[in-house]
């Protein structure tokens, strides 16, 4: 969290392979400004964005002519620094959320707890190794990314779906409405929604 108290954060990275800046404010209205150089993964992360009613921006330079592994994998550690950055102590907010989002014939559940322990479930099948030119199995490899950085644990799980776009589609919208939820004030709370008493 930010000293004016905006539930914002902003994270830099630049290595060899990628050259990134991730903005985010938990408290937006779902304006996504994305471009990663990876067509897919920009229009995933305006679809996170648009259903988690976050404002997010992305700028991203990796080298994508090897592949496209290292700049995913660093836009979703740059996402999960940066979320875990406007959520400061993480107190008063709800911590826990679930959505369920069908995208046609798929339908997938994403259940989140941002309880600084990160943990991965990921029990979803992707039919096929391609959508375009983006790899698949880049998926399960942004959100493994995503949960260590931020201490978020989810749990992603496909109920039904066979086409792969849909797939990956209803699960970023799951997530973005999932943490939508998780990330509000509850004001029932004084401090932690936790027994420990912090978390």
């Amino acid at each position: 969290m930010t000293d004016t108290g905006r539930r914002t954060g902003k994270i830099e990275r630049r290595t060899n392979e990628t050259d990134i800046t991730v903005e985010i404010n938990i408290d937006g209205t779902g304006k996504a400004n994305i471009d990663t150089g990876v067509g897919f993964m920009d229009h995933m992360l305006t679809l996170f964005t648009v259903h988690g009613f976050m404002d997010l921006t992305v700028k991203a330079k990796g080298d994508i002519k090897v592949d496209d592994h290292h700049t995913v994998e660093d836009i979703a550690i740059c996402l999960g620094q940066a979320l875990k950055k406007s959520l400061g102590d993480k107190a008063g907010i709800s911590r826990y959320s679930h959505s369920y989002v069908p995208m046609d014939e798929a339908l997938v559940r994403v259940c989140v707890d941002l309880s600084n322990r990160s943990y991965l479930h990921f029990n979803v099948i992707l039919p096929d190794q391609k959508v375009g030119s983006f790899d698949t199995s880049l998926a399960k490899e942004f959100m493994r990314a995503l949960v260590l950085h931020s201490g978020m644990t989810m749990h992603v799980d496909l109920l039904h779906g066979e086409n792969t776009h849909h797939i990956i589609e209803a699960v970023f919208k799951a997530l973005g409405r999932a943490l939508s939820k998780a990330v509000q004030p509850d004001d029932r709370l004084d401090g932690h929604l936790s027994s420990k008493g912090t978390l």
